[in-house]
């Protein structure tokens, strides 16, 4: 296959979808990963798409507005070093004797693991995080009450809202805009507001492709965020917006970790 029909690939997948990682285009073309840097480089300088932080992001907005959220497994598979430096990060804002919340998504998920030896209060609905300190860790754990729903693996009650109460939520996001955090899936939107009314303080943990992707709910608006942790791929033009916004941006380095 040579690159002008492998670039017209990479284009057609992006017409379904809002984004498509190195990793799974390197899988699914069967060339390198250098291979396929060099072709979204090209794509990019052409016009066809936009190279963004881990992959490649489709132009089209209104696509981009129906962005379905991706499978946990899948997801936890995109942007893996800059999610470490990014939970490495989040992990120096607490305390010994904190009492935190950390929500569901495979960002929070390595903050979970960083925290899980320290002396603090852990609260979450994250099914594959409860097991690994179940397995793994010291602290103190609460887990959120209601069924398992096994996607997006988090626990959920429909009928009674967490009474758990933090100095401090940790949480991600689907996508982010201007006009705050961004889900597709409902249950998200509905767990994310409920737990950010018993903090203190909301700390978002989202990698600089979150920005480049735009789904349906907004789950909290970005008024309400005190701190946004973040990978040093982010845009200036992103980077003015949470300024704007009055957030606090801090950037975990990840450099050639992409």
């Amino acid at each position: 296959m040579n690159d002008v029909v492998r670039q017209r690939q990479i284009i057609e997948l992006l017409r379904d979808r809002p984004f498509a990682s190195v990793r799974e285009l390197q899988e699914r073309l069967g060339v390198s990963a250098a291979t396929i840097r060099r072709d979204i480089d090209k794509i990019d300088e052409a016009g066809g798409a936009r190279k963004v932080y881990g992959g490649i992001s489709a132009l089209d907005t209104k696509a981009q507005a129906t962005a379905y959220a991706r499978p946990y497994d899948e997801n936890r598979d995109l942007a893996v070093e800059a999610k470490r430096q990014i939970a490495a990060l989040a992990a120096t804002m607490v305390a010994d004797g904190d009492t935190v919340i950390v929500n569901g998504g495979s960002t929070c998920f390595h903050l979970g693991v960083r925290l899980a030896d320290r002396n603090i209060r852990l609260f979450t609905n994250s099914m594959p995080l409860a097991a690994y300190i179940g397995d793994h860790g010291k602290c103190s754990l609460t887990i959120a009450g209601g069924e398992l729903h096994r996607e997006p693996r988090v626990i959920y009650s429909l009928v009674q809202p967490p009474t758990f109460y933090a100095s401090k939520y940790f949480v991600g996001a689907q996508g982010i805009s201007a006009e705050g955090l961004l889900e597709s899936h409902p249950l998200m939107v509905r767990s994310i507001q409920e737990l950010s009314r018993n903090v203190d303080q909301i700390v978002v943990l989202a990698d600089s492709r979150k920005f480049s992707i735009h789904a349906r709910n907004v789950a909290l608006p970005l008024s309400r965020v005190g701190t946004l942790i973040t990978d040093d791929g982010i845009s200036d033009q992103h980077a003015k917006i949470l300024e704007n916004a009055g957030i606090t941006l801090r950037i975990a380095s990840v450099g050639d970790g992409k």
